[in-house]
């Protein structure tokens, strides 16, 4: 089964990544609205790719690999385009829901995250 990992907000995500050891395994993660009491999330494109992502990672992804799900905050800070993740090097985030490999150039955004296909071909490359 796939390493699941939650992180919320910036400065836990860096100081999360910086003590991560993944021994070698692929780090995916996912950057996604942050959820109220029910799970949901205020973002409504997060919402639409959230079922697709779950059925990719059963389906596709290596069972050794890491799925880091990454709440970049609520509407407001997450529209400030001041916003920590956007100006990151190693995220420069412009939409949400967004996933990446990390430190890999593998990337998917927004709609693209409900295309099987598209999520297949991301989970299966190894580079």
């Amino acid at each position: 089964m796939v390493n699941e990992h939650k992180v919320a907000g910036y400065e836990n995500f860096k100081s999360f990544m910086k003590d991560f050891k993944s021994n070698g395994a692929a780090i995916n993660i996912l950057f996604t609205g942050e959820k109220d009491k029910n799970g949901v999330s205020w973002c409504p494109d997060c919402v639409s790719a959230e079922p697709h992502i779950k059925n990719a990672l059963e389906k596709f992804a290596d069972k050794n690999s890491h799925f880091i799900c990454v709440d970049v905050g609520d509407r407001a800070t997450w529209k400030d385009m001041n916003n920590p993740f956007r100006k990151d090097k190693d995220t420069h985030l412009m939409v949400i829901p967004t996933l990446i490999r990390y430190k890999h150039p593998q990337r998917l955004e927004g709609e693209q995250l409900e295309k099987e296909d598209l999520l297949e071909m991301f989970f299966n490359d190894d580079d």
